[in-house]
């Protein structure tokens, strides 16, 4: 097991994985661990789209630091977990909807679900988070 250099960190990040997302639910409780979407590019803040009035929101709101952790089982096991602050909360931009979209949707589905989004999730803030901590390694073929 090796821990990965900050450029393969980086690189692997800024693939398109689902992230499972972790922020504290405060005293007595677990912390809220759910995937999400998210979009990086090596050396920026990682960012997120969710409801305003979503718990998740309220949450990082709250602890105003989040994680994301993302894996691989094929081709190696491969991981990588980001730790920081957020640094940024606003209401969202179709254009970073459509951006979202784009890194997990096929082209030709992009505008459909853009459009449903818009209709049914009801009001979403963008949330940027700084990485502070990584943690990372390649356990190689299984």
């Amino acid at each position: 097991m090796a821990a990965l250099t900050r450029a393969e960190r980086e690189q692997f990040l800024a693939e398109p994985h689902v992230a499972a997302l972790a922020v504290d639910a405060g005293e007595g409780r677990a912390p809220l661990t759910l995937p999400i979407w998210y979009q990086y590019e090596p050396g920026g803040d990682i960012w997120i789209l969710t409801g305003l009035d979503s718990r998740k929101h309220q949450l990082i709101r709250a602890a105003g630091r989040f994680s994301l952790m993302v894996d691989r089982v094929e081709p190696t096991l491969r991981y990588v977990s980001a730790e920081g602050p957020v640094v940024d909360a606003r209401p969202f931009t179709v254009e970073e909807l459509r951006e979202m979209s784009a890194r997990y949707l096929p082209a030709e589905k992009v505008d459909g679900y853009v459009e449903f989004a818009l209709k049914s999730h009801g009001e979403q803030v963008m949330i940027r988070m700084r990485p502070e901590r990584w943690v990372s390694s390649e356990i190689g073929s299984l």
